[in-house]
């Protein structure tokens, strides 16, 4: 897995050192399609070129949320026309399983359309909340109001730290990939404290 994670980021450094702002889209582009390239190297990347005078923050953070936001609109669209038989046939090639997909229906069923909102500052989840979000016939504005919202916040954060720390910005690597799990794991247990208390009020 460490040597899948290099790879990926000489191929991220490369994209934006030789694309510039379109590298930068392109990137979080492939990474909100359902493609496995991690944001944490990308936006921090992103953030250094900021530190170096190449880039200015706030295109960096526009062409970052628009990239989110028109990968994710690829596989919402991959979901809403292919639905469930495209990813039992072909899912396996972008990582998704027939187990995920249930899981992102029940999810989908039992706390609606802001899974997509929420998605996109949760591990692993931000990469393909997209696609079940067209299995279920999201609405596509929404869809799209949704993911930019969650994804202008994650995408800012992360090129200002990638900016703050300039030569060092891939020290913090790993801890982007514990604080992913520590944010994940607190959101569930705010959702699950929420709807538990919904329901109880409802009773």
């Amino acid at each position: 897995m460490e040597a899948i994670l290099s790879q990926l980021g000489q191929f991220v450094i490369h994209l934006i050192s030789s694309m510039g702002y379109f590298g930068v889209f392109l990137a979080m582009a492939i990474e909100s399609a359902c493609i496995p390239l991690p944001s944490e190297i990308i936006l921090p990347f992103t953030g250094y070129m900021v530190y170096l005078d190449h880039f200015q923050f706030w295109p960096a953070t526009i062409a970052a949320t628009a990239g989110n936001l028109f990968g994710g609109l690829v596989a919402y669209y991959v979901g809403f026309w292919g639905g469930r038989p495209f990813i039992k046939r072909y899912g396996h090639y972008i990582f998704i399983k027939e187990r995920e997909l249930a899981w992102t229906d029940r999810l989908f069923n039992r706390h609606g359309e802001v899974t997509v909102l929420l998605g996109r500052i949760l591990p692993v989840v931000r990469t393909f909340i997209s696609l079940p979000a067209g299995i279920a016939r999201m609405n596509p504005v929404k869809m799209a109001v949704y993911t930019v919202i969650g994804a202008f916040p994650w995408c800012m954060f992360l090129i200002i730290v990638g900016e703050k720390l300039g030569e060092n910005w891939n020290t913090l690597k790993p801890l982007f990939h514990r604080l992913d799990l520590i944010v994940g794991i607190l959101i569930v247990f705010g959702l699950g404290y929420w709807f538990m208390h919904r329901n109880n009020s409802r009773r």
